[in-house]
């Protein structure tokens, strides 16, 4: 059986979609396959995401993932917005879920910290409710 494409969503997929993708891949690979994307691209990974991510999980972002669109994914079976209150993406249907995070770019690295441990909690819970599924 195919695993289900979850997309991570933001506008810029610089930073809290980037993290959801390498905790995705890092927490629930056996259980799903993570992609993140967003309307606009950015030359690179916010840099203290990277950071953070290193040093919280030994995870390389930089090595594996870049910012991209929504057109140059897989079509998801669940899309994932981060937060709409930098403005929410247009993806041409409904999303799944709104996890309503705010962007820690710009702030301290206990915000950064913060909303990191955030996503990987609900990256967890979504992986436990598409297991449950599955059997």
């Amino acid at each position: 059986m195919r695993k289900p494409i979850v997309a991570f969503i933001c506008v810029h997929n610089s930073c809290r979609s980037q993290i959801a993708e390498a905790l995705g891949k890092h927490l629930a690979s056996d259980v799903f396959e993570s992609y993140s994307a967003g309307t606009e691209t950015k030359p690179q990974i916010n840099q203290d995401a990277v950071r953070i991510m290193k040093q919280l999980y030994g995870i390389e972002m930089e090595k594996t993932q870049y910012s991209k669109l929504i057109s140059d994914i897989p079509e998801p079976d669940i899309a994932i917005s981060m937060g709409c209150n930098v403005g929410c993406p247009f993806i041409g249907r409904a999303f799944d879920d709104n996890w309503g995070l705010d962007d820690p770019t710009g702030k301290s690295d206990e915000e950064f910290v913060q909303i990191i441990k955030e996503i990987r909690t609900r990256i967890l819970q979504l992986r436990t409710k598409l297991r449950h599924i599955e059997t």
